[in-house]
């Protein structure tokens, strides 16, 4: 039985690349001998080549992506969809703007850079491996938008991943609790508690890096990546 290389990485455009899973991301495909380029409000502080945008604005996220992968080369090899927002508490507790934007950046701005960099994957026969969350399968209260949106990243990859069989390959991540700044600035009750065990996002990375590498013809349409301790999943 013969066993195929992985492929090379190539260049990888990441948002939410300056901060927690998209930076530890960053590192990892560098670390892996691939070129990351990054989408995000606030730009990275290592130098790496990057497009300020807000990822609500969909124009704007379609145009960032065009613009940098064509100042980079004009070739994509692969896309991690990494940036991502929450804003906690009951429905009728949260501005309607700040619920929607959390829609418009998590679901919204997903789908937006993946059609933006579509023609770009599909020249290379590339990979795009998109955020979900563990509140993506599983919901909880006080989290209507972000589980909406989460819900709907699933949704939306697996219907990609239907629709361009055999062109790209599409892989959904399913993530825990990580350890990084996504829950700065909450109250208290919406924190993980101090004894939560949750995962480096490193290892995270690792595992995006993995599903990046696959062989052509080769899938993994969807990985769950959680400490083995954190409560969010199953």
């Amino acid at each position: 039985m013969t066993t195929l290389p992985p492929t090379p990485l190539g260049t990888v455009l990441i948002t939410g690349g300056s901060s927690g899973l998209g930076a530890a991301t960053v590192e990892a495909v560098r670390a892996a001998g691939g070129t990351p380029l990054v989408l995000d409000r606030v730009a990275p502080v290592d130098g790496v080549a990057h497009r300020l945008v807000d990822l609500a604005d969909s124009a704007a996220a379609e145009e960032a992506v065009t613009e940098l992968v064509g100042e980079s080369g004009g070739r994509l090899h692969g896309v991690f969809t990494a940036a991502g927002i929450d804003s906690c508490g009951p429905l009728d507790g949260v501005s309607t703007k700040d619920w929607e934007r959390v829609l418009f950046v998590n679901l919204l701005g997903t789908a937006a850079v993946a059609r933006a960099a579509l023609p770009l994957l599909k020249a290379t026969g590339g990979r795009l491996v998109t955020c979900a969350s563990t509140l993506g399968i599983k919901a909880v209260g006080d989290a209507t938008a972000y589980c909406a949106s989460k819900f709907g990243v699933v949704g939306f990859t697996r219907a990609l991943a239907a629709e361009t069989a055999g062109q790209i390959g599409v892989t959904l991540l399913i993530p825990g609790g990580m350890q990084t700044s996504f829950f700065d600035g909450r109250d208290e009750q919406y924190k993980p508690p101090p004894d939560a065990k949750l995962n480096d996002p490193a290892n995270v990375a690792a595992a995006v890096v993995f599903a990046l590498s696959q062989p052509a013809g080769c899938e993994l349409r969807e990985l769950v990546v959680c400490g083995s301790t954190e409560g969010s999943w199953p």
